[in-house]
């Protein structure tokens, strides 16, 4: 049976391309369902996604039915598209998309240039959100901003920014500053803006198209926070906000990146409080707040127990078969791919698993930051292996991936093992779970469409430790 999601990989065949006027069409036969509704629009390199969770985790806690839009999706396509803290079913999501489909047909048979699949998804989640009658929508930009699909919306509560870095050059820009610009292109007249980019460059673009567009700019990056305490599942940070005590906020997503990605969000809903567009309840906030998680980002599937602050605390639940399991490492997962998003993780791992010996898995896909990303995941061990991800099209073969590292590392004793082979990600986890009884901690690492198949194999129950590997019960 062919569903609705594999029609919608039908149209990635007309690539990322950015501009309004195929989605606008798509959306003017469908009604303008995006119409009506009010927004959070969020944009950024790295972060964007955190951020966008922090937001509707909080204000889901304060009784707010909070739609959100987010991509890409780590194990199900569903996770796109959420309100009131449930994926959209795969009922609806036939439902919606086949209107959406309809339609995109419709134009192509006329002659009209086809939508992209990032346009006819968009699509898809503006009916649905408009069905669902949200209080607010969470929209997380796609590539860049003044020609991505979520820029169709007018007159947003805010425009949000995360942080800018190199990613999508062949598209944004080869310079920070050009990527900003694009980037920028999402802030509306008189609509408030909230910055946490912190490289002069690219921090001017944006507050010269809010100076442009009448927007008044709230440049968060010089807010200082503290970290009270951190464990590797949690963190207590603390700030002040406008002259607003933000104390002891517990997060369940840890790094000091996630601490920065919280004051973005935080500032985000103070500054809609003051305007008066949020009711607001501290206990209930902060409640919301640490309920937020980000799958893929720094997640903890296996291990053992760790001491965190004087008193054991034990990662997984005791009904987990990898709780306690003899002999298994510390085992987490993260989608850091770009130069900004490996560093935030190594500067994690060192954080937290401090002269722990540590075993890196990772692949990646071609036209990024690959020698920068292995240059800070030098920073945290010698051992890896490379695998390649199960996505077809621009996937960096293990063998290629081996000889950058070999390359990157010339001269520092690295160990490579390859894995290249038909089911690149389970044969991954048996390499690594062939080997790292000699491992304080795995992390598996790089492409999301690899952490994607990690997780859902680990996270699942349907990977035994404990069972014969095809590499030898080590």
């Amino acid at each position: 049976m062919t569903t609705a999601v594999d029609k919608f990989h039908e149209f990635d065949r007309f690539g990322s391309v950015l501009g309004l006027e195929r989605v606008n069409e798509l959306l003017r036969r469908l009604g303008n369902p995006h119409e009506g509704m009010r927004y959070i629009h969020v944009a950024g390199t790295n972060g964007k996604g955190s951020v966008s969770k922090f937001i509707e985790s909080g204000l889901a806690g304060c009784g707010y039915k909070v739609g959100l839009y987010t991509s890409p999706y780590i194990e199900k396509f569903n996770e796109r598209i959420q309100f009131d803290g449930q994926m959209i079913t795969d009922e609806e999501l036939e439902l919606y998309g086949d209107q959406a489909l309809a339609k995109a047909a419709e134009m192509t048979a006329e002659g009209l240039t086809s939508p992209t699949e990032f346009e006819v998804v968009m699509a898809t989640a503006f009916l649905y959100f408009k069905a669902k009658a949200p209080d607010i929508v969470v929209l997380e930009a796609g590539m860049g901003g003044i020609g991505d699909a979520t820029n169709v919306i007018s007159s947003p509560l805010a425009s949000v920014f995360t942080s800018v870095s190199f990613d999508h050059m062949h598209i944004l820009g080869n310079t920070l500053e050009e990527i900003a610009a694009d980037k920028a292109g999402i802030i509306k007249r008189g609509c408030p803006v909230v910055s946490n980019v912190s490289q002069h460059g690219p921090a001017a673009v944006i507050a010269k198209k809010a100076y442009e567009m009448n927007s008044r700019l709230y440049d968060v990056s010089k807010i200082k926070f503290s970290i009270d305490w951190e464990s590797p599942v949690s963190q207590q940070v603390s700030m002040e906000l406008w002259q607003t005590d933000y104390s002891e906020v517990i997060i369940s997503m840890v790094g000091r990146h996630q601490a920065e990605n919280l004051k973005t969000a935080l500032a985000t809903i103070e500054i809609l409080r003051k305007a008066g567009e949020l009711n607001i309840e501290r206990s209930k906030l902060y409640a919301g707040l640490q309920k937020a998680i980000q799958p893929g980002r720094f997640e903890v599937i296996l291990g053992r127990e760790l001491a965190a602050n004087g008193e054991r605390l034990t990662l997984l639940g005791e009904d987990s078969p990898y709780a306690a399991a003899d002999g298994t490492p510390v085992v987490v997962i993260d989608g850091a791919h770009n130069d900004a998003g490996a560093k935030a993780i190594a500067d994690t791992m060192l954080e937290n698993f401090p002269d722990w010996k540590t075993l890196i898995v990772f692949g990646m896909v071609e036209k990024k930051e690959t020698e920068k990303v292995i240059g800070h995941f030098l920073e945290v061990t010698r051992d890896f292996i490379v695998t390649q991800p199960s996505y077809e099209g621009r996937a960096m073969s293990a063998q290629t991936l081996a000889e950058i590292v070999r390359a990157v590392a010339a001269d520092k004793g690295v160990e490579v093992n390859i894995i290249d082979c038909l089911d690149k990600a389970s044969d991954s986890i048996d390499k690594a779970a062939s080997i790292w009884r000699d491992y304080d901690v795995v992390l598996f690492a790089g492409s999301l469409y690899l952490i994607g198949e990690v997780r859902s194999i680990l996270k699942n129950n349907s990977y035994d430790p404990n069972r014969t590997l095809k590499y030898g019960n080590q």
